[in-house]
């Protein structure tokens, strides 16, 4: 991706700094939608639909069973990616090799020099807000106010950044959402198709309403989420982040992609790759 200044000169990751204000009012409103579906769902059509005997409750029961598979995996990735630290950086960190490039060669003290290293020397990279040195990849965010491994944005849904530690489970957390919020929208459609016919449409008000809300708004989540969904695979095959990709230059071959089937590998152990790399920095 080419910078230009025009496009440049408008940089989105400035101005982030004013999502502190939302805090937990995210995760209420997550919870909230996570409510009204299950109202929708649960409650108002597929719960009682267990009750007519025959086929019917077959089909509720097997529709009820993935519902609530889907809904725990969704919940368990997201405050997963919510409790989990995306990867912070210790005071006397020292990278011991390269492990972003699959490298094993270890670094010298001229690539990292620590707090005594040279400013002028375009190699080292060194955060003037943590008054740390960075290791590759590694990022400062104005929200949570500290530098993050492998930063790949601060995600407001979350109320968290995503990075090296909890990367996977935001993906996760992607890919379980679409999944819910597609059934559900499957689910919800011959409710919903019911709203524009001329038949009488059984139910309460409040129920009707809250069917047509589930179904509006997991529709809208399952069409957005795709989208993002799509693009970080892309960059996971890459082995890129958003801010790479939003800055990086064009070139030949990315220094860090090690392949698609081990840049999915090294996505699933970054964990323990990381956890290590602390250690080994800290002792």
């Amino acid at each position: 991706m080419h910078r230009s200044g025009a496009v440049m000169a408008w940089n989105v990751f400035k101005f982030c700094t004013a999502l502190r204000g939302l805090g937990s009012i995210m995760i209420l409103l997550v919870l909230g939608v996570v409510g009204v579906t299950y109202y929708a769902v649960v409650v108002s059509n597929y719960g009682p639909a267990l009750y007519d005997g025959g086929l019917a409750s077959l089909t509720a029961l097997a529709v009820l069973i993935l519902f609530h598979v889907l809904l725990v995996m969704l919940l368990w990735s997201y405050f997963a990616v919510v409790f989990t630290d995306p990867g912070s950086v210790p005071p006397n960190w020292r990278p011991v090799s390269d492990e972003e490039r699959g490298e094993t060669n270890p670094l010298t003290e001229a690539e990292f020099g620590g707090m005594s290293a040279d400013p002028v020397n375009p190699r080292i990279r060194y955060c003037r807000k943590c008054n740390l040195p960075k290791p590759p990849r590694c990022h400062h965010c104005s929200v949570c106010g500290r530098c993050v491994l492998k930063m790949d944005h601060h995600c407001v849904w979350v109320v968290n950044c995503v990075g090296a530690l909890n990367y996977k489970y935001f993906l996760l957390f992607l890919f379980y959402t679409f999944l819910e919020t597609s059934v559900v929208t499957l689910l919800l459609l011959p409710h919903f198709l019911a709203f524009f016919s001329d038949g009488e449409i059984p139910g309460t008000p409040g129920t009707l309403a809250t069917t047509f809300l589930a179904f509006v708004l997991n529709l809208a989540f399952a069409l957005s989420v795709l989208g993002f969904l799509i693009m970080h695979i892309s960059l996971v095959a890459g082995n890129t982040t958003t801010i790479e990709a939003y800055e990086k230059k064009t070139t030949p071959k990315w220094r860090y992609d090690l392949g698609r089937k081990r840049n999915f590998e090294q996505l699933g152990d970054r964990s323990r790759e990381v956890a290590e790399s602390k250690e080994a920095g800290s002792g």
